[in-house]
């Protein structure tokens, strides 16, 4: 396999997670507002790496957590009580990133100086504020709909095809 191939199957692994997992588009959801309205807060190149670093941690967890419920369901496809632990495992360890993430956000974010100056920003700025509004709700839609005709998950976490 040559190198740039595996960037190939490595996007493709990510596109279906992004199709498929809504948890991941919710991810992805939250790291664009999170980069987005972070330029209040005056953050550091140390608390950016962080953060950059946060973001990275929970969507790689959730495209693993992806990977391990696909071969679950290829390698057993009925109920089996150790493929339902190690299911349940890797969405812990989303869960455990998840949580973690939100420990990192209060800590950059808890300055009330960078809410009050969102506010300032977006109460002058009506254009600017409705387009947030605008891009917030097509997000949303995004997060719950994923993108039409492409391949979304059902509730058993193997992918079918949407029919919209």
């Amino acid at each position: 396999m040559g190198f740039f191939r595996s960037f190939v199957y490595a996007f493709r692994g990510i596109g279906y997670a992004l199709a498929t997992q809504r948890n991941m588009r919710f991810h992805l959801a939250a790291a664009f507002y999170v980069l987005l309205l972070s330029r209040f807060f005056s953050l550091s190149a140390g608390e950016y790496a962080l953060l950059m670093v946060t973001i990275g941690g929970v969507m790689a967890a959730e495209a693993v957590n992806t990977a391990i419920e696909a071969l679950c369901d290829a390698v057993c496809p009925e109920q089996n009580a150790l493929i339902g632990h190690a299911k349940d495992a890797a969405a812990g360890a989303v869960l455990v990133m998840a949580l973690f993430s939100v420990g990192v956000a209060i800590f950059l974010f808890g300055n009330i100086q960078g809410f009050r100056e969102m506010y300032y920003f977006y109460s002058s700025h009506p254009l600017h504020l409705a387009a947030l509004a605008v891009s917030a709700a097509v997000a949303a839609v995004y997060v719950f709909k994923g993108l039409p005709g492409k391949a979304q998950s059902n509730r058993s976490g193997r992918s079918k095809d949407r029919e919209d």
